[in-house]
């Protein structure tokens, strides 16, 4: 506008999408997240650094949707001004806990870890951590020391989450079934793999070895139909190999204690 390129009437018309104060998009591109990261940047202190979810974001891992609020992470004497559409923690961070990103700093992988567990549901967080170890982003020992070292608010549950996080989960709502049904003092076995004498009928979400039964996380994906086609030759094999089948959606998951109710149930049923 100083330039003379535009007007504020043209920057406030239909040409462009207002993302923050004194930030905008032109119309004909998404509002991803990264553009969202991307907009924050220019208008945030420069001892801003964007972490957790959209940190993780930023580094491949898609953790955060375009609407989800950007995360970002601040000395304790910088001032931000309240915006829309950002989550603001206040913390000081170490010498190597951040890189130069665009005018601000992204949070290193462990920092972006820490983040990501601390002040967060224990489900949730399982899930996020679920993410990043089966994307290979951190060390496990590295973290493991890290939660052993810090004091932070909320570490306690920090460092629960680091003893309930399992790779092998390949899915977060299905790292949240897990943990709530781990909570509740039953052990299912993640992406175990169902066989019989002849031959691997199915890798399931969760597995109870000993009363064959199979916990599946059913997300909206399953209902298209190629996929319910697939879907019905797998579970005959895995009937066939004497194996039962509870599908949880994504309606039901939101009712954690009905979920873990009717696994218990299934299991009573099935139990030798």
């Amino acid at each position: 506008m100083a330039d003379g390129a535009l007007t504020a009437e043209q920057l406030r018309g239909p040409q462009f999408r207002r993302l923050y104060r004194d930030a905008y998009l032109p119309a004909g591109m998404p509002p991803t997240h990264e553009r969202r990261c991307e907009a924050l940047a220019l208008v945030l202190p420069p001892e801003a650094v964007i972490t957790g979810r959209s940190a993780a974001t930023l580094r491949g891992i898609q953790l955060a949707r375009a609407i989800d609020p950007v995360e970002i992470v601040v000395p304790l004497e910088t001032r931000v001004a309240r915006r829309s559409g950002v989550d603001v923690r206040r913390s000081d961070l170490t010498a190597g806990e951040s890189t130069p990103w665009s005018r601000i700093g992204v949070a290193s992988p462990l920092r972006t870890t820490l983040d990501l567990l601390l002040d967060r549901s224990l489900p949730e967080a399982v899930a996020d951590l679920d993410a990043v170890l089966r994307a290979g982003l951190i060390d496990p020992r590295a973290l493991q020391r890290m939660v052993t070292e810090r004091s932070d608010r909320g570490i306690v549950a920090a460092r629960r989450a680091v003893e309930l996080a399992d790779p092998r989960a390949e899915s977060r709502p299905e790292s949240r079934l897990r943990v709530y049904l781990v909570l509740d003092g039953l052990e299912p076995v993640p992406q175990f793999v169902v066989s019989d004498w002849r031959e691997v009928a199915a890798r399931v979400d969760l597995g109870f070895p000993r009363q064959r039964l199979a916990v599946e996380y059913d997300g909206e994906w399953h209902g298209e139909w190629r996929q319910i086609s697939a879907d019905r030759e797998r579970l005959n094999r895995l009937q066939a190999a004497g194996w039962d089948v509870l599908f949880v959606t994504a309606r039901q998951l939101r009712d954690p204690s009905t979920v873990v109710a009717q696994v218990r149930t299934a299991l009573t049923a099935r139990t030798p």
